[in-house]
């Protein structure tokens, strides 16, 4: 792979990741059971030629407490709505591959388990093939065809402002729009915080108040976000999950994302063109994760960029 673009810089210590989530509560303590450290203190970092350095920003997560309603940003949720009212995400495609015994009613390919046979599908098959295989038989079967889905949502010091708006309106979308899927919401800066797991089902409004409740600030540290979701999709199949990273990938903390990149099942890129961006490396992730690259201007971009990405 071609070097970097930028050198980043190398932490001392391990990034931290908190579990602000439902099941996590939005208390003091770090995933690791430390207390976050206060945020005056400096944090030790190493540039890439491995000389010492300091950074004012502090690795630290903080903690996403719930608003009240009514101190939610209200233009932040009229965006979330509107970009959800333009989705259109399809729903994951029925194969052979599906996993049977739960999940909607479908009709499928024979394969010894069910005998409700659907009689008109199977009229239709036998019309084209006389001499029948057991797979021209279509019966009616309970399919799973939930998706596994990781949203990643960089909150680093160069999403500040709008870009922070656009990216809780997105969070907000999804979260509306795959009510009948997995969603996992991880915020990431040189640090990481959880603010849903795959499985829990957080209200959209919920997610958006936890996104606005994290200050933008610190470096871009886009490999640990991408460990964070490899370990979230780790029981889940490989063809039922993929990543989306919602970022200007301005990677400048820690080690290079590209290799965590081409360990998930797939890994798609929304990117952030409003201010300062690195697209040649967001190329490179969107290319090892055998995902789409697409881009971003204003938050009116992303209903369209999603839809396409979800259309594959």
């Amino acid at each position: 792979m071609r070097p970097l673009r930028r050198k980043p810089k190398t932490l001392t210590e391990e990034p931290s990741l908190r579990d602000v989530s439902p099941a996590g509560g939005a208390g003091g303590a770090l995933a690791d059971g430390r207390e976050p450290t206060t945020r005056s203190e400096k944090s030790t970092v190493y540039s890439g030629s491995g000389a010492p350095a300091t950074t004012d920003e502090q690795a630290e997560l903080v903690a996403a407490a719930a608003s009240a309603p009514s101190a939610v940003d209200a233009e932040t949720l009229r965006r979330a709505r509107e970009i959800a009212g333009r989705l259109a995400v399809p729903r994951p495609r029925r194969d052979r591959t599906a996993r049977r015994g739960r999940g909607e009613v479908a009709s499928v390919p024979y394969r010894g388990g069910s005998d409700d046979i659907d009689l008109d599908r199977t009229l239709e098959q036998l019309t084209e093939h006389p001499v029948p295989e057991d797979e021209d038989i279509v019966v009616r079967e309970r399919v799973t065809t939930t998706r596994s889905v990781v949203l990643l949502v960089d909150l680093s010091g160069s999403m500040r402002g709008e870009r922070v708006r656009t990216a809780a309106a997105t969070v907000g979308a999804l979260a509306a729009e795959l009510t009948r899927d997995n969603l996992a919401v991880i915020a990431f800066w040189s640090d990481a915080a959880v603010l849903a797991h795959l499985g829990q089902r957080v209200p959209p409004e919920r997610l958006v108040e936890a996104m606005l409740a994290i200050p933008a600030r610190g470096l871009t540290n886009v490999a640990f976000p991408l460990q964070v979701a490899r370990r979230e999709l780790a029981r889940v199949p490989a063809r039922d999950a993929r990543v989306l990273l919602l970022s200007d990938c301005v990677h400048n903390a820690g080690p290079d994302p590209r290799t965590f990149a081409a360990r998930l099942p797939r890994l798609d890129i929304l990117l952030d063109t409003t201010g300062e961006q690195d697209p040649e490396l967001a190329h490179d992730l969107a290319k090892l994760g055998r995902g789409r690259l697409r881009q971003v201007h204003t938050y009116r971009d992303v209903a369209p960029a999603l839809s396409d990405i979800f259309a594959s």
